[in-house]
């Protein structure tokens, strides 16, 4: 049954659009057709979310199979939170407004190794039980996890899902659903249904695997295979396109994937692992997802996505065909952190322009040494010829990030951070030209499941001391901010990222104890102390000490055998060889050879570097292969003449004048929000509208008066002004056929463009307002109410602005008319009333709030304000 969210989604609900379901792309399929219904969740709040590719793109695939369904659900902001608490709620998926534990399957993003306690607060919402021990009887969905920390090391958070989803997604989960519609059909146990799940290559049972004592994961049962396959799709970009919230969400822009997987070969880097082999997307399909999907969303960027988006040898060509054929649409590209050593006049000027975007660059370490020790495939010669262009090209801010507790850094390493940034300020200061300034992170290395340092041990008091060294060498430099990952949560990501299933009782506790993931940011000495707490209780203190001081370094005491490596592990453990010792992920199939992790191990101790096998010869990981597939290189196209950035048409040749409504749902959108809506809606309707000028050219549409959240009505007005002449029916059916059903469009004129703004014409408003009593009032006595305001000449109120400075203002100078609506004579029901106040965009205005605050001053009486409706908004006589 669907949960009435009109009754618990009230204005006071921090950013109420969130929980709506109704933004442009959301797929609404009747629940009586699906025979599987999935919810796909993402353990954050809906802004992070929404905005997450792989989630919009799994959900656009699920809902393309037939006789299936897929809704959304994320973690509630704590507001909302403690009113389903409160109410006795249950979480409900978006769409359908059905509650979770009505779905056939939920699947969970597990992403970030803190984001487990997310999980299960999700799932303590929902009324569904945490553990799969717990879930064994009664009728529950099926719950699993993906994303890069599940394929990674599942072990840690094994007990809390049915099955986990191992790698790509795109593929895997249509077969998921195809087994569950016949397992269904079947009637098969939950049991049944699972052991059918695991024989699907990339699908892990954890109930079928048994943690033995020496670490390692074995199966429990013969039909189960050994060791689980990690699954790789090629990118689809045309599922890219989907999704517009409402709300202004972490990346509000189209992203298109360019290539997925990195053959790099960056030894701390987990995803460069995990994701092998290279594949690129076919330059046409990423011109083509690029142009349709700004077209039918509205957005005015893009972002192009990859690991290493520098290594996608079309991006010059790409960037700048698209740049070409948006250019009069004002659409600026963004792009996560390139290889700098690739960065040239071409990257600069796709990523430049109007709206330039910042520019990020990884160093990752301070010296060629640490950067050869790591296997970047970056010498200072590189760095410094990429950030010249980028200074050349415009920039004069650029945002770096190094890593600090690398194996075999010593301190001159880690000074080696600040005398690289002295040295590229330097020598890029050009005459005429301000300085140049950074925004630097300092991250803590935390070693990795799957990657070559994965036996490497981190100190956290190490990283502290290593941290006042660099803020000490930063205290001298000037126009250089520099940002630090706290040490504590990346010993949690260390603790939990390479554990067994016992840690399973720490995280459950933790978040019982209050560590959501977004208690690190809000209070980390709270979320700290709640994980120690956990730890403590469970046992496990000598484990995180063993983080706390530095279990043992690589570099430190390794002796070369035959066989492998021999290293005297000085621990509680008492594992005489690390190397050859079971480790809790071993029975996921990667692809990646632990033979050829350990070679490039003894690489890294010799500062050797290993060249990209996408462009050089094969390193013989064990990639290659039936299971994997190969490297995918397409070749560049050649790059087109670049036209030159936009250049905003200012011309003002027209301008329309609209009268709408805000009802429904809609009301539920801020104003910024619905200023963004009408922006996407002019662009995807290609109305021609005029831009302003200046450095951040915007649209011509002006709304005439912010209408607060939760208010209805049918008088809001906006102009639009245009650089070409449109019938005004054209403009409308356009308009209009973009716009949400619950934003009406009730006329339209056309004003002469030299007239004011309809922002400066108003000068009152009509409002009926819906009021009620704590104790029973007669209609006689509202009456009698309104009759005294009217006669008063002055009721005061005391204002009081942001600064802090006070105004005594008579609201009564502000009130023209006031009349009761309500026709019922019962002193029971809250009334009905109409009134007509200032609303003038200088500060005269007469809110509802202010009506109620009279009433109270002459009843003596509590009263609520229930509901507000503009009627519509009045111009004055100019």
């Amino acid at each position: 049954m669907a949960v009435a969210i009109e009754k618990i989604l009230t204005p006071d609900i921090s950013k109420p659009a969130r929980y709506l379901g109704n933004e442009l792309g959301a797929i609404h399929k009747p629940w009586e057709s699906a025979n599987v219904r999935w919810v796909l969740t993402y353990p954050e709040v809906y802004e992070v979310g929404a905005s997450n590719l792989g989630h919009i793109i799994l959900y656009n695939i699920l809902n393309a199979q037939p006789r299936q369904l897929c809704d959304r659900a994320y973690l509630p902001a704590p507001d909302f939170a403690a009113r389903l608490r409160s109410d006795k709620i249950p979480l409900f998926a978006l769409e359908s407004r059905r509650l979770l534990i009505e779905f056939d399957i939920l699947g969970f993003s597990l992403s970030y190794e803190l984001g487990a306690t997310n999980i299960l607060e999700m799932l303590a919402l929902a009324g569904i039980p945490l553990t799969w021990q717990e879930r064994a009887t009664g009728d529950y969905p099926l719950v699993f996890a993906g994303g890069q920390t599940a394929t990674s090391n599942p072990e840690p958070y094994a007990d809390f899902f049915d099955f986990i989803a191992l790698g790509d997604g795109e593929e895997l989960l249509p077969e998921i659903g195809l087994v569950i519609e016949e397992g269904k059909a079947a009637r098969l146990s939950k049991e049944e249904l699972l052991l059918d799940l695991a024989q699907v290559p990339g699908v892990y049972v954890p109930r079928f695997y048994d943690a033995a004592e020496d670490g390692s994961v074995r199966p429990n049962r013969p039909d189960v295979p050994q060791r689980i396959l990690r699954r790789v799709a090629t990118p689809m970009p045309a599922y890219s396109i989907g999704l517009v919230p409402y709300v202004e969400t972490v990346h509000d822009r189209l992203t298109v994937e360019i290539r997925r997987g990195c053959t790099r070969g960056c030894r701390f880097c987990q995803p460069g692992m995990l994701t092998r082999p290279a594949r690129d997307v076919e330059p046409e399909a990423v011109i083509g997802a690029i142009e349709k999907g700004i077209r039918a969303t509205g957005y005015n960027e893009f972002s192009l996505l990859s690991l290493s988006c520098s290594d996608y040898l079309a991006l010059p060509a790409v960037g700048i065909e698209v740049k070409n054929r948006l250019k009069n649409e004002n659409i600026s590209l963004s792009l996560p952190s390139q290889r700098v050593d690739r960065f040239d006049e071409n990257i600069a000027n796709i990523v430049g322009g109007t709206r330039q975007s910042g520019l990020t660059f990884a160093p990752e370490a301070g010296t060629q040494r640490m950067r050869d020790v790591i296997n970047k495939g970056l010498t200072n010669e590189e760095l410094l010829r990429g950030v010249k262009t980028a200074v050349e090209q415009g920039w004069d801010k650029v945002k770096l990030y190094f890593m600090i507790g690398l194996p075999g850094e010593t301190d001159v390493d880690v000074i080696g951070i600040a005398e690289t940034v002295r040295w590229l300020r330097r020598e890029c200061r050009l005459n005429g030209r301000k300085r140049l300034d950074f925004n630097i992170t300092i991250s803590n290395f935390t070693p990795k499941p799957h990657t070559p340092f994965q036996w490497h041990s981190v100190s956290t008091a190490e990283s502290i001391r290593k941290q006042e060294l660099l803020r000490q060498e930063f205290s001298r430099m000037k126009g250089v901010k520099v940002n630090y990952t706290d040490v504590r949560i990346s010993a949690m990501e260390d603790f939990l990222g390479r554990g067994d299933r016992r840690l399973a009782a720490v995280i459950r506790r933790a978040w019982e104890l209050g560590a959501g993931m977004d208690a690190w940011w809000e209070n980390t000495e709270k979320a700290f102390a709640a994980w120690e707490v956990a730890i403590a209780e469970s046992g496990l203190t000598w484990k995180y000490r063993q983080i706390e001081k530095g279990e043992w370094n690589v570099f430190e005491q390794p002796e070369v055998e035959a066989q492998g490596f021999a290293l005297v592990q000085q621990t509680e453990s008492k594992i005489q060889n690390p190397f050859d010792a079971p480790l809790p992920w071993d029975h996921i199939n990667t692809g990646i050879d632990k033979k050829w992790l350990k070679e490039d191990l003894q690489k890294a101790l010799e500062a050797a570097i290993v060249p990209d096998c996408s462009f050089d010869g094969c390193s013989h990981c064990g990639i290659c292969g039936v299971d994997f597939g190969h490297n995918v290189v397409v070749e560049p196209p050649p790059i087109p003449q670049f036209s030159g950035h936009f250049q905003p048409n200012q011309n003002r040749v027209q301008r329309f004048r609209v009268w709408f409504g805000k009802q429904g749902d809609m009301a539920l959108v801020s104003h910024l929000d619905l200023v963004r809506l009408f922006d996407r809606a002019v662009r995807r309707a290609a109305l021609p509208i005029s831009f302003t000028g200046g450095y951040h050219p915007g649209p011509r549409i002006s709304i005439a008066n912010a209408l607060p959240l939760g208010v209805t009505s049918s008088g809001e007005i906006v102009d639009f002004e245009l650089t070409d002449r449109m019938d005004i029916e054209a403009f409308r059916q356009k308009l209009v056929a973009q716009l949400p059903a619950d934003i009406p469009v009730y006329r339209i004129e056309e004003v002469s463009v030299q007239s004011p703004a309809a922002t400066g014409l108003l000068e009152k408003a009509e409002y009926f307002i819906k009021v009620g009593a704590v104790e029973p009032v007669s209609i006689e006595q509202w009456q009698r109410w309104l009759d005294t305001i009217l006669a008063l000449k002055e009721i005061v109120w005391e204002k009081t602005s942001k600064s802090g400075k006070k105004t005594v203002v008579n609201l009564r100078d502000r009130l023209f008319e006031l009349t009761l609506e309500s026709q019922e004579n019962t002193t029971e029901q809250p009334v009905v009333l109409r009134y007509v106040g200032s609303c003038r965009n200088d500060g005269t205005l007469l809110q509802p709030e202010h009506v109620v605050y009279m009433l109270e001053r002459v009843s003596g009486q509590e009263l609520h304000l229930l509901h507000v409706h503009r009627q519509q908004m009045m111009f004055g006589d100019f």
